[in-house]
């Protein structure tokens, strides 16, 4: 009788045990995503900086630009979707780090000293920095910038490279790039260091404003997650390489930056340090 109990449980058990196992391995083929650490199934929770135009614009949900494209067709490749969530440049890197979200989105050039708190993905961008003035400054190139006030947003590489590489007197960091060059405008400041693509998205959307120096920093742009989430960062991985390898990449170059090539960014890949 205890014999034939024990029997009867025993296949339950394993019964139990068969189905689980086949639920949990339907329910990965279903997602097409596995375990990735996800905070919401199915979902991508992105972090971002905005405004910095032409990468992001506008607020959440309805932020717009470059980053946003690729990271939506990211998402598309891997059958999840996008949940947009606002967040300070200053901070984005300790928030992914500290599971506040999947993912940070947020131009953000890859760099050893940010690779101390988060992990990136390979590159989708491939960036230089632009010095930025009023019309008619007397400042041409950077070697003009001794005893001048210069801008930038804060944690940026461009407030690193002001701060480091120019005799500036002040380098005033501004927690949006905007509200540098609005500075700049209103002849707060005497420039502004921020990288190419937004300095140029500025000249030509607002008035009174010029770059004097393209500065080539040939700086890579990656996604940022929290580094113990390797599932994630790989699954980023493979869909960023058929993005690059279908196209979908330079299309987007083309439809945000039509004078870039997109070529060398294409070849590159990045394992985290």
């Amino acid at each position: 009788m205890i014999r034939g109990t024990r029997t009867r449980v025993g296949i339950a058990l394993l019964t139990a045990l068969l189905t689980a196992g086949i639920a949990a391995g339907c329910g990965d083929d279903d997602s097409g995503s596995g375990n990735l650490g996800l905070i919401n199934d199915g979902e991508l929770l992105a972090g971002i900086d905005t405004p910095f135009p032409p990468f992001e614009k506008g607020h959440p949900p309805n932020v717009t630009g470059y980053d946003i494209d690729v990271i939506n067709a990211v998402a598309d490749e891997m059958g999840l979707e996008v949940v947009q969530e606002e967040t300070s440049f200053d901070t984005i890197f300790r928030d992914v780090a500290q599971g506040k979200f999947d993912v940070a989105v947020a131009a953000s050039t890859i760099t050893p000293e940010r690779e101390r708190t988060v992990d990136f993905s390979d590159p989708y961008y491939l960036a230089d920095q632009s010095l930025l003035v009023a019309e008619g400054s007397d400042i041409g190139s950077q070697e003009d910038l001794g005893g001048k006030i210069v801008g930038a947003q804060d944690g940026t590489t461009g407030e690193t490279y002001a701060n480091d590489e120019t005799d500036a007197s002040e380098v005033r960091g501004y927690p949006v790039g905007t509200d540098a060059i609005n500075a700049l405008r209103v002849g707060q400041i005497d420039a502004v260091i921020v990288d190419s693509p937004v300095a140029e998205d500025a000249v030509q959307k607002q008035s009174g404003l010029e770059i004097a120096e393209k500065i080539v920093t040939r700086e890579l742009y990656g996604f940022s997650f929290a580094p113990d989430n390797d599932a994630l960062r790989e699954k980023v991985n493979e869909a960023l390489t058929t993005l690059k390898d279908n196209g979908t990449v330079a299309d987007l170059y083309k439809k945000y930056f039509p004078d870039q090539d997109p070529a060398p960014v294409l070849k590159e890949t990045h394992e985290p340090t």
